[in-house]
C-alpha cells in the first residue's frame, strides 16, 4: 500500500481512511513533489526517492519506482539506502514473492549523482568503502525483476544488472559512459556486463562510453525480452504474479542455483543444483506440486 501526502499520515493515525483516499485522488498529479509513505501491516517508513506499492491479482508483487524526475532518477546514496530498507521489508512479508524496480518512461536511471561524487577523495572512497552498500538489490533471496524504460547508463545500467530478470522497452539505451568522466563503473559495471554479453562487447562500451539500443542488449543476452514502452510495466508485473504464485522456498533454490553458475566450475555447479534439487524433496510443495501434476489440477502451494 502506499501513501504519498504528508498529510495523510496524521488522517490515517485519526482514521480517516475514505477522506485519504478522496485527497489522495484529487492531487494524485502532483505525488512527485510531496513526501511519500510506504505502509506495510504496522511498519511506516518515509520515503522521499522511491513510490512504492504493492501490484498484481493478489498484491503479491512488489512495485518499486526511482522518484527523482528532475535528476533523471541519478542515483544518490540516500536514494540507494530507501531501497534497500524497502528490499528487506519486502524480503520480510511473507505475501510479496517478487518485486520490481523500475523508473519512468524517460529514464530507469540516468547514472550515478556527479554532484555527490565530485568533491570526493581517494582516502574518503577507500575510508568508507564507497558503494559497497549500493548492492542490496543482488544480496535479496527473492527474485527481482528490472523494468527499463529510457536511460539506463552508469549506475543505472549497473542497477538493473544487479536485478534477476532484467526487462526493456524499445527506447531503452543501455551504458557504462563512466570512461567520458575519467573513472570507470564503481558497483559492478566491469563484471556484471562482461558476464552479460562477453568481454569484446563489454570492452567497447566500457572504453568508449557507448550506449547499447534495447533491441541490441536483447540480442546480445543483456535483456531477457524487449516491449513497447508503454505495455512494459504491465507485461512486466504478470510475470511476476506467475513468479510470486510459485513456491518461494523452491524459487529461492532455482534463483541460488543459476546465481552459483558463476561463481563455480560446472562441475562443482552441477553438484550444487542436484543438492538443492535433493533439498526441494524436503518440502510440501514439492510433493504437492507433483501430485497437482499428476491429478491434472492446479497445485496450490503453502511455502513450506
Amino acid at each position: 500500500m502506499a501513501l504519498f501526502l504528508t498529510t495523510a499520515r496524521c488522517a490515517m493515525q485519526r482514521g480517516m481512511v475514505a477522506p485519504v483516499a478522496a485527497a489522495i485522488k484529487q492531487v494524485s498529479g502532483a505525488l512527485s513533489t510531496r513526501t511519500r509513505f510506504y505502509v506495510t501491516g504496522s511498519n511506516e517508513r518515509e520515503l522521499k526517492y522511491l513510490v512504492v506499492e504493492t501490484v498484481g491479482e493478489k498484491k503479491n508483487v512488489g512495485l518499486i519506482r526511482l522518484n527523482r524526475p528532475k535528476a533523471l532518477n541519478a542515483l544518490c546514496s540516500p536514494l540507494m539506502e530507501e531501497l534497500s530498507q524497502i528490499l528487506g521489508e519486502f524480503e520480510a512479508d511473507k505475501s510479496i514473492g517478487c518485486t520490481i524496480i523500475t523508473g519512468s518512461e524517460k529514464a530507469f536511471a540516468a547514472g550515478a549523482d556527479i554532484k555527490e561524487m565530485v568533491p570526493k577523495t581517494f582516502t574518503e572512497c577507500y575510508k568508507e568503502d564507497y558503494l559497497a552498500d549500493w548492492t542490496a538489490v543482488a544480496a535479496t533471496r527473492k527474485p527481482v525483476i528490472a523494468a527499463v524504460n529510457g536511460y539506463a547508463l552508469g549506475g543505472g545500467c549497473e542497477l538493473a544488472m544487479m536485478c534477476d530478470i532484467m526487462y526493456a522497452g524499445e527506447k531503452a539505451m543501455f551504458g557504462q559512459p563512466e570512461i567520458l568522466l575519467g573513472t570507470i563503473p564503481g558497483a559492478g559495471g566491469s563484471q556484471r556486463l562482461t558476464q552479460a554479453i562477453g568481454k569484446s562487447k563489454a570492452m567497447e562500451l566500457v572504453l568508449t562510453g557507448g550506449k547499447m539500443t534495447a533491441q541490441e542488449a536483447e540480442k546480445a543476452g543483456l535483456v531477457a525480452r524487449v516491449y513497447p514502452t508503454e505495455e512494459l510495466l504491465d507485461e512486466c508485473v504478470k510475470i511476476a504474479s506467475k513468479i510470486a504464485d510459485l513456491s518461494k522456498p523452491v524459487v529461492a533454490m532455482a534463483k541460488e542455483a543459476v546465481n552459483k553458475s558463476y561463481e563455480m566450475t560446472l562441475a562443482e555447479g552441477l553438484a550444487f543444483e542436484r543438492r538443492l534439487f535433493h533439498a526441494s524433496f524436503a518440502t510440501n510443495d514439492r510433493k504437492e506440486g507433483m501430485e497437482a501434476f499428476a491429478e491434472k489440477r492446479p497445485a496450490e502451494f503453502k511455502d513450506n
